[in-house]
């Protein structure tokens, strides 16, 4: 049985931090291999180039053209990407915000994902107060958060805490203060059995 590990979040919670720090004790607890894909690794050049091209600012992630025209280009490059690593047998953890997709429940729409019952699926949100999250993202000086500080009360505005139907399923993660026992505790609600 293969793994496919979903660190979902929003920007300044850790998801990728986390992701890093949970994939060695995956591979010896499972003894299986894994493989990372974050989103802004695989995509975070060509969106660069890409949106140099059109609007001069290779750093914009978060305006309303990005999100029109290359969101859903590289969340389903993403999501093949896992699928062809998947179908080799080797499991996977994404890392990406992917918060339409757990608003929309689509992370646990084995159909949509192009995964069969023989995957263990696993879907964290990785959360933090907004205050934490900002001031995480301006410690980073990352270029591609520009946007997103510059306009940051239309930034905050999509930022959603699932609950109701949108957090059935998920496992939920406050990243605040992390701790080992945290670590430990997430790393068991991974490979306990469904």
């Amino acid at each position: 049985m293969t793994h496919l590990v979903f660190f979902c979040g929003h920007a300044g919670t850790g998801k990728t931090t986390i992701a890093k720090r949970l994939v060695g004790p995956l591979m010896r607890e499972t003894g299986e291999a894994f493989c990372l894909l974050d989103k802004d690794t695989l995509y975070g050049r060509y969106s660069a180039a890409a949106m140099g091209a059109l609007t001069g600012d290779p750093n914009d992630r978060d305006s309303p053209l990005y999100l029109q025209h290359l969101r859903e280009p590289e969340y389903q490059g993403l999501l093949d990407t896992a699928r062809e690593n998947l179908e080799l047998g080797v499991s996977v953890i994404v890392v990406g915000p992917l918060s339409r997709e757990v608003r929309e429940r689509k992370l646990f729409d084995r159909h949509w994902l192009g995964v069969g019952s023989d995957v263990k699926l696993r879907i964290v949100w990785v959360y933090t107060s907004e205050e934490t999250a900002h001031a995480r993202i301006i410690a980073r000086h990352n270029p591609n958060d520009a946007y997103k500080l510059a306009h940051w009360d239309e930034y905050r505005q999509r930022r959603f805490a699932p609950s109701g139907k949108a957090r059935e399923g998920l496992i939920m993660f406050d990243n605040t203060v992390p701790t080992k026992v945290g670590f430990d505790a997430l790393l068991h609600e991974l490979l306990k059995e469904s």
